[in-house]
């Protein structure tokens, strides 16, 4: 399964599809029973393919390391330069309650318009058309207005973004450490931020029981970068001196960093499934149940995926062998 899903997401990397017809992503999942047809289809098998092509790329690799950084990289960074700045650019307003600063909704509000144009900038000209398409899942990427909340669901859905990306032949194989290390990396640091800054509440957030509030690629992908290393043990992430001196390496030290800065008391109370992974002998063994934990807790659960939207580079159409 593993093999077919991995090439999946390899596929059509490196040329760009011909004659694309693209269309505006909408929702396909409306009902319980709906989720077979996710599970059967190209969108699925592409998805979860790049998921776990990314995987492999960054095995045993620190974030520090050196890789090669195109220009759409880096187009893509400073696309998410700008929506940093205008959290900057938008304080939190003065509310009664606690959670969901309203202020979110001003944000949110200025991606909607221009998020088109955002993504109009990191692809050539000649894929002009794409743009309304791939734009869809950078606005699903970021939380929820109306609830101003923000989990898993969101996080699918820039992944989703940048394996449109690839799929339309911006990002390119070569281009696999950076998407994780420059790219999906920068995206954690202004989630976090707008977690913080608007006090934004989990999606469907399993509370103690689930692996984090707001995400879970970084902690497969993070996983994935320790397999193998000489000293660092699933057993030393819950140190916090094995995690203030490793951090800015490893994407997974710096999830569990971030939620020890936002949470109080014991780490096994408010972060019991953490604290069980960390009994794991080996990060091989993490990073697989990590992808099984995913696949059963986030892809396959419908309060997640019927927010998912399905257009022409993510179909709903089952997948053709």
């Amino acid at each position: 399964m593993a093999e077919s899903e991995r090439r999946a997401g390899t596929s059509e990397e490196v040329a760009p599809p011909v004659q694309q017809c693209f269309m505006v992503p909408k929702k396909e999942i409306n009902v319980v029973s709906d989720m077979a047809k996710w599970k059967r289809s190209q969108a699925y098998a592409d998805y979860m393919g790049f998921i776990l092509t990314l995987n492999e790329g960054v095995r045993g690799k620190k974030l520090t390391c050196e890789y090669k950084i195109s220009e759409p990289i880096e187009k893509l960074v400073a696309l998410l330069n700008t929506l940093d700045r205008w959290i900057d650019e938008t304080p939190p307003v003065d509310q009664p309650s606690r959670f969901g600063n309203k202020a979110f909704r001003t944000w949110y509000a200025k991606l909607d318009q221009e998020a088109e144009k955002l993504v109009s900038a990191v692809i050539p000209k000649h894929l002009a058309d794409a743009a309304p398409e791939v734009a869809v899942y950078l606005k699903e990427s970021v939380g929820n207005s109306t609830r101003i909340d923000y989990g898993t669901g969101h996080e699918a859905a820039f992944a989703a973004f940048l394996c449109c990306l690839c799929k339309i032949g911006v990002l390119r194989v070569d281009d696999q450490m950076a998407i994780v290390f420059k790219v999906f990396n920068r995206y954690l640091e202004v989630m976090r931020k707008l977690q913080k800054t608007y006090r934004m509440e989990p999606a469907g957030s399993q509370g103690v029981w689930g692996l984090d509030d707001f995400q879970f690629l970084p902690f497969i992908w993070g996983s994935s970068q320790l397999i193998d290393h000489p000293s660092l043990e699933p057993r030393h992430f819950v140190d916090e001196k094995v995690v203030n001196e490793n951090h800015k390496d490893f994407m997974f030290l710096e999830c569990i960093l971030f939620i020890t800065e936002m949470k109080t008391g014991p780490f096994a109370e408010h972060s019991n499934q953490l604290w069980n992974i960390s009994a794991v002998p080996s990060w091989s063994k993490v990073n697989q149940g990590l992808i099984r934990m995913y696949k059963a807790e986030c892809l396959e659960k419908f309060p997640v995926i019927q927010h998912f939207k399905f257009g022409s580079l993510l179909p709903i159409q089952p997948v053709t062998s």
